[in-house]
């Protein structure tokens, strides 16, 4: 596992322009206080709030180099949600922009301590969010279909970021050991679930599972991040090991 992202790095920081984009226009016209379908005590309002912060807390690591502990978290008095969030939207894109992926930077993965680390999770971060937003506000039409290079990096990230290292980082433990497959489209994944912690990588040609779960890129995207119910995705096998996948991974990223 190198952290490397699988869709191209301009590519990632695009993503984040246009989602960070669709992400405040969803604020707008809409009531901060409608709750969040898929992210459980979330409202609207808390959801650009957290992206918007979440793009301040980077920008300040990326520049100081430290951890910070202090940021703007919320609007300023007369600042709307959505002026909010183009503020750090903005700020936070000429700073990667600036540097090449490559470049160092200091990150929560041990293993990518790059600019690229930020191209990609935040363009992952703005994505499920902008996803949730737009399944809030009634009067906006979702888009729930991704281009397959993101869909595919996004299922790879969650796998290997969040399955894989957020869970090994909480100290979990699971119930039941063994392998699912995670299949969308032409590619495929193995999630491996063991007494002593959890693993992933994408799967070579035969290579068995114990169980798999499959559907279309786009929709394993949403799947894994808990946008999808666990019965939108086929599984096949022993339904016990999706069922731990499932769980496992709502631990991870909730």
């Amino acid at each position: 596992m190198t952290g490397r992202a699988l869709a191209d790095y301009g590519r990632l920081l695009g993503v984040l322009r246009v989602e960070g984009e669709l992400l405040a226009t969803s604020a707008m016209g809409t009531d901060p206080n409608l709750p969040v379908r898929y992210a459980e005590g979330m409202t609207l309002g808390d959801t650009v709030r957290h992206v918007g912060s979440v793009y301040r807390m980077v920008l300040a690591w990326l520049r100081s180099g430290d951890q910070p502990t202090r940021w703007q978290r919320a609007p300023v008095p007369g600042q709307s949600l959505a002026e909010y969030l183009r503020v750090g939207l903005r700020d936070i894109v000429a700073e990667l922009s600036a540097h090449d992926p490559a470049d160092a930077a200091p990150s929560w993965w041990p293993i990518d301590q790059t600019y690229g680390f930020w191209y990609r999770r935040l363009a992952h971060e703005t994505t499920v969010h902008r996803y949730d937003a737009q399944t809030t506000a009634a009067a906006m039409t979702v888009t729930a279909r991704f281009d397959e290079d993101i869909a595919y990096d996004g299922i790879d990230e969650v796998l290997s970021l969040w399955f894989t290292h957020r869970l090994g980082v909480l100290g979990v433990t699971n119930t039941w050991t063994g392998r699912v497959a995670v299949v969308a489209g032409r590619r495929r994944w193995i999630a491996q679930m063991t007494a002593d912690g959890t693993a992933s990588w994408p799967a070579e040609p035969g290579e068995e599972a114990d169980a798999s779960v499959s559907t279309d890129p786009s929709g394993m995207y949403l799947w894994l991040w808990g946008r999808r119910p666990i019965g939108t995705a086929t599984p096949d096998g022993e339904r016990e090991a999706i069922e731990q996948l499932w769980y496992l991974l709502r631990l991870a990223t909730r």
